[in-house]
């Protein structure tokens, strides 16, 4: 199922290199796209993961779930939208579906947990909250 409301959308070419014998794009490689997208979305709103690791607080994955509901392959355009969600004081939630082009067509849905955290301890990302507009 997906989320109304997205806030970012980032669009991707898939390479060859990033399929498998079958044709397809492989399974991991999603990871990677979802993970970019995350990082261009948080690059978007001024949050710097080298900034906030010298001060102290690194962001990190704590769940990862997909649904794997069509392929892609070499050249095919997609988009990468996210709708960001916080569970209790800690969480984070990105979910995020890909769309292939130009039908719009669902490829993935995917919730990606993460905290932030400080000396190995979770934390509140009171700051990263404020920049993403979730107070």
């Amino acid at each position: 199922m997906t989320e109304t409301g997205y806030i970012y959308s980032v669009e991707f070419t898939v390479r060859d290199y990033e399929c498998d014998i079958q044709g397809v794009v492989n399974n991991a490689n999603y990871q990677h796209y979802l993970e970019h997208a995350r990082h261009e979305f948080l690059n978007s709103k001024g949050i710097s993961f080298t900034q906030l690791h010298e001060e102290g607080t690194d962001l990190i994955v704590t769940r990862v779930e997909i649904d794997y509901k069509y392929p892609l392959r070499s050249r095919d355009k997609f988009f990468v939208r996210i709708y960001l969600r916080r569970e209790g004081n800690v969480r984070l939630v990105f979910v995020q579906d890909i769309f292939k082009q130009p039908d719009e067509k669902l490829i993935v849905h995917a919730e990606i947990t993460g905290v932030a955290t400080k000396n190995g301890r979770p934390v509140s990302p009171g700051e990263i909250i404020a920049k993403l507009g979730l107070e």
